[in-house]
C-alpha cells in the first residue's frame, strides 16, 4: 500500500476551472446513492401488499443493497486508483442506471432484491470514486469547502430518502422510487463523460476480489442471522450456522487481510486509536439513522395512519436540522473550541437521546417523534464533522484515500446492521406480546387477520412497545459508542503530546 507514498512530494495540482459544475454533477450522483439507503423504507407497505413481501423479504430489500456496496467500497476505491477514477465513476452510472430499471420493473421480492444488490454494485463504484475526484479537481485553498458540500449531501441522502420516496408514492406506483434514478443517471453518464478529467495512479494496488468475497459473504450470513432469529428462534440450527458462518468468514477475512500483499482493508489502521474511536462513532451514528428511520416510518403508516407522503414528510425534519446545522458550519467550528472528543461525545449524546424521546414520547402521537427528529439531526450535525476530521487526521495522507473507503464500509454496514438489529428487536417483542401473531408474515398481514378491533388495538399496542424497546436498545448503543469513541480519542491525543514533548526534550 505504498504505491501513492510519492504523490504528496508533487506540486499541488490547481483547481479545474469547471470545479464547481462538477462538483454539482458529483453531489447530484451521490444523492441519488445514499437516498436509495432509505427511499424504500416508505414504500414497505406498497410493497408488503403488491409483492406479498414478508418482514425478513423488506429488510432483505433494504440490506440487500448496503451489504452489497459496504462489501465493495474497498475493492472499488482500488480498482478506480489503478485504472482510473472517471472510467469507474461512468460504470457505477451504467450499473446504478440498469440496476435501478430492473428493480423498478421488478415483479417478485426475490427479483427486487437481486436488483436492489446489483445497484449495490454500482452504488460501491460511485462512492468511491466521487470522494476521489473531489479531492482530484480542488486545490487545497478550497477543497475543505468542497469536501464540506459533500459530507452534507451524504448526510442529507440519508435522511430525505423517506420524504422523496413519499412525493413519489402519493403520485405513482411503487415502482418509481428507482426509475427516477435513470434519467439522473443519464444526464450523469453524459456530464461526467465531457466534464470530468481522467486520472489514475498507475502503480495503484492490486483489486483484492477475495477479500471483497469474504467481507461480503461474513457480513451477509451474521446479518441473515440477526433478521431470521425471530421467526425461526435464536437457538435454532439456521441461526446459528449462519452466525458460525458469518464469524468464520470474517474471521478468516481479518486472517487474508493480515497476510495479502495488498489488502482491501489495511488492518493497520485499527492500532491507531484515533481512527479507531471515529470509526466507531461513524458506525454508530450510521447504525442509529438507518435502524430508526426503517422502523419510523412503519410506525407513522402503520400505527398513525399516515399516507407514503404523510410519513415522509414527518421525518422530514431530521434531514432539515442535518442541513441547516451542517450548512452554518456549527459542527466545524466548535471542533477547535470543545476538541474532538467533547463534541463527538455530545453530538452522540444528542443523537441518542433524540432516540429515547422517540421511544418514551413518540408512541401515541407525533409532537415526541418531532422532537426526538430535531434533536437526533442536531447531534449528527455535530457529530459528523468532528468525526471526518479525527479520521482524515489519523493516517497518512498518501492513504486518505483508503482511509475514507474505510470509513464508507463499515458506516454502510452500520446502516444495514441498524436495520436488521433494531428489527429484530421490535420482531422479538412484538412476537413476545402477540403470540398469536408470529405466524404473520407482516404487520398488515397480522392486522387483517385480527378477529375484531379489540385484537387490531392489541397488534398495534405490540407493535408501539417493541418500537420503544429498540429505540432504547438504539439509543444505549449509540450513547455506549459515543463514550468510547470519547475516551480512545482521548488517549490519542494525550499519547501524541506525551511524544510531541519527548521529541521536543530530544532536540
Amino acid at each position: 500500500m505504498t504505491a501513492t507514498s510519492a504523490e504528496p512530494n508533487r506540486p499541488a495540482a490547481p483547481s479545474h476551472p469547471q470545479r464547481w459544475l462538477i462538483l454539482g454533477v458529483i453531489c447530484l450522483a451521490q444523492l441519488t446513492v445514499l437516498l436509495d439507503n432509505t427511499v424504500l423504507n416508505v414504500a414497505i407497505p406498497s410493497l408488503t401488499r403488491e409483492l406479498d413481501a414478508s418482514t425478513a423479504d423488506v429488510q432483505w430489500m433494504i440490506n440487500a443493497y448496503s451489504l452489497v456496496q459496504s462489501g465493495l467500497l474497498l475493492t472499488a476505491g482500488s480498482s478506480a486508483d489503478r485504472y482510473g477514477r472517471k472510467k469507474m465513476l461512468i460504470a457505477g452510472l451504467a450499473l446504478f442506471g440498469i440496476g435501478s430499471l430492473a428493480a423498478g420493473l421488478a415483479q417478485s421480492s426475490g427479483q427486487l432484491i437481486a436488483a436492489r444488490a446489483g445497484m449495490g454494485i454500482g452504488g460501491a463504484l460511485l462512492m468511491t470514486t466521487t470522494l476521489a475526484v473531489v479531492v482530484q479537481i480542488f486545490d487545497e485553498t478550497e477543497r475543505v469547502k468542497a469536501i464540506g458540500i459533500w459530507s452534507t449531501v451524504s448526510s442529507l441522502g440519508f435522511a430525505v430518502g423517506p420524504l422523496i420516496g413519499g412525493v413519489m408514492l402519493d403520485h405513482f406506483r411503487w415502482g418509481a422510487i428507482f426509475l427516477i434514478n435513470i434519467p439522473v443517471a443519464v444526464v450523469g453518464l453524459a456530464a461526467v463523460a465531457r466534464l470530468v478529467p481522467e486520472s489514475k495512479n498507475p502503480g495503484g494496488e492490486r483489486p483484492d476480489l477475495l477479500g471483497a468475497l469474504l467481507s461480503t459473504v461474513g457480513m451477509a450470513a451474521v446479518v441473515y442471522a440477526i433478521i431470521s432469529g425471530p421467526e425461526h428462534g435464536w437457538a435454532s440450527g439456521r441461526v446459528l450456522l449462519s452466525a458460525f458462518t458469518g464469524v468464520a468468514v470474517l474471521t478468516g477475512f481479518v486472517l487474508w487481510e493480515l497476510h495479502v500483499p495488498y489488502p482491501m482493508l489495511d488492518m493497520h489502521f485499527f492500532r491507531n486509536e484515533r481512527f479507531v474511536g471515529a470509526v466507531a462513532g461513524a458506525i454508530l451514528v450510521a447504525f442509529g439513522m438507518g435502524g430508526s428511520l426503517f422502523l419510523l416510518t412503519q410506525q407513522l403508516q402503520f400505527v398513525l395512519g399516515y399516507g407514503p407522503l404523510e410519513a415522509g414528510l414527518r421525518t422530514a425534519p431530521l434531514a432539515l436540522s442535518v442541513v441547516a446545522l451542517n450548512l452554518t458550519g456549527l459542527g466545524a467550528r466548535l471542533v477547535p473550541r470543545l476538541g474532538t472528543p467533547v463534541t463527538i461525545a455530545s453530538g452522540m449524546g444528542l443523537l441518542a437521546a433524540g432516540l429515547a424521546a422517540i421511544a418514551l414520547l413518540g408512541g401515541d402521537g407525533y409532537g415526541g417523534m418531532l422532537l426526538g427528529l430535531v434533536v437526533m439531526g442536531a447531534g449528527i450535525a455535530l457529530a459528523m464533522p468532528a468525526m471526518a476530521n479525527a479520521i482524515m487526521s489519523a493516517i497518512p495522507p498518501e492513504k486518505a484515500g483508503v482511509g475514507a473507503g474505510v470509513n464508507g464500509t463499515l458506516a454502510e454496514c452500520g446502516n444495514g446492521l441498524g436495520v436488521a438489529v433494531l428489527g429484530a428487536v421490535l420482531n422479538s417483542r412484538f412476537s413476545a406480546l402477540v403470540p398469536s401473531a408470529v405466524g404473520a408474515a407482516s404487520l398488515p398481514a397480522a392486522l387483517a387477520s385480527a378477529s375484531g378491533d379489540g385484537e387490531g388495538q392489541r397488534i398495534t399496542d405490540a407493535f408501539s412497545s417493541g418500537l420503544e424497546t429498540s429505540m432504547l436498545a438504539g439509543a444505549a448503543a449509540v450513547l455506549a459508542g459515543g463514550l468510547l469513541a470519547a475516551v480512545l480519542l482521548r488517549r490519542a491525543e494525550r499519547g501524541e503530546s506525551a511524544r510531541a514533548d519527548q521529541a521536543a526534550a530530544a532536540a
